[in-house]
């Protein structure tokens, strides 16, 4: 009997695992998610990161740390040195899925520091170095969607690297990231760079969305507003679809397709659910499309393995129904550019944070070996 994250991937929907840590990868248990849960790719970010290395009950770091401090590494150092090596241990686990999959998949992201989500220059620096010391074909470079990295998408595009957009809440945003990609690609056609080597997926978060629009409906309290909780993320992200669907069939898209060029996949990050009253699959079966991408905690890909409803596509055939609901939110008086602004000032934040505090728990625990 076919299992639901089979049916998925029969959809064209590609799964991620946003999780990623060094006892995952040697215990072989990434390995297994991809034979028994059919996973193509990893997501990773600075929260993600920051538990692997902290875990008190985890002891794969142990030797390298040790190994850092006597060499007198700061942390940041120590953290380039840990997280480099385990991105490229699990794209390597990653590289039979890649090649299967015409190197569209066996994708693994990590993301420059949270520190140059404001700088240009900084983000591109860091990219490059990231690419470069990695050294894998099927790595992806993440860099957030604030106004300082559009330009830097472009240039690392540009560049050859391929990149992760992540931090997208915004169609408006959205749109400029998909103009930063196709610009870099143009340069990097430019430029004699073979573009069927570079690859981007663009991270639209949706469970987010939900969280803070249904706070500011509880709090507007009418009927009509309480009608529309739960409903704005998977509006946003579908219009997120149909978005990309139209600006990959224009005329310029077309014409760095036909030059070998790839387009920029959507993917659905912040799946899973926070509201219990809620389905733990509906971010999963609820935006099923070929050719999308859906990134979930470990505990939203087991709950879709085991009791995961698909349906079919469950997003071209429902852009009426979420404009309707942008409709019925302005009508409330929900301002929904407001939304997606302070979502993307505190997604920006809260990475900030936890970089920090992984800096300075890192920084303590070279200090305990020196």
């Amino acid at each position: 009997m076919s299992t639901p994250t089979a049916q998925l991937s029969a959809a064209g929907v590609s799964i991620w695992l946003d999780d990623l840590s060094r006892r995952r990868i040697e215990s072989g248990n990434l390995a297994d998610l991809i034979q028994q849960r059919d996973v193509v790719g990893v997501t990773t970010n600075p929260t993600i990161f920051a538990n692997a290395l902290t875990d008190a009950n985890d002891t794969s770091y142990d030797e390298q740390v040790e190994q850092l401090a006597k060499s007198g590494a700061t942390a940041e150092e120590a953290v380039f040195a840990a997280t480099t090596q385990d991105v490229g241990n699990a794209l390597d686990v990653f590289r039979p899925v890649w090649e299967r999959t015409n190197h569209v998949d066996g994708r693994v992201s990590i993301e420059v520091s949270p520190d140059l989500a404001h700088d240009t220059e900084g983000t591109v620096a860091q990219a490059k170095q990231l690419w470069e010391t990695i050294n894998r074909p099927n790595l992806l470079v993440k860099v957030p969607a604030t106004k300082a990295g559009l330009p830097a998408i472009e240039e690392a595009t540009a560049a050859g690297i391929s990149v992760n957009v992540t931090l997208i809440f915004s169609l408006e945003r959205y749109a400029e990231v998909i103009e930063a990609y196709l610009s870099g690609l143009e340069k990097a056609r430019d430029a004699g760079i073979d573009l069927s080597t570079i690859h981007s997926v663009a991270s639209f978060f949706v469970s987010r969305v939900d969280t803070e629009t249904d706070k500011r409906l509880e709090a507007i309290g009418s009927d009509k507003a309480t009608a529309l909780r739960s409903k704005a993320g998977l509006a946003n992200a579908r219009l997120a679809y149909e978005l990309f669907e139209k600006s990959f069939a224009t005329e310029r898209a077309r014409a760095l397709l036909d030059a070998g060029a790839n387009v920029q996949r959507p993917l659905w990050a912040s799946t899973g659910v926070k509201d219990p009253a809620l389905p733990d699959t509906l971010y999963v079966t609820e935006l099923v499309a070929d050719g999308v991408v859906n990134t979930m905690p470990e505990k939203t890909l087991e709950a879709t393995f085991d009791h995961g409803t698909v349906t079919g596509d469950t997003i071209t055939g429902g852009y009426d129904e979420a404009r309707a609901v942008f409709d019925g939110l302005a009508e409330v008086g929900v301002d929904f550019a407001d939304v997606t602004q302070v979502l993307e000032d505190e997604g920006v934040a809260k990475f900030i944070d936890s970089w920090h505090d992984l800096l300075g728990q890192v920084s303590a625990g070279l200090d305990a070996r020196r």
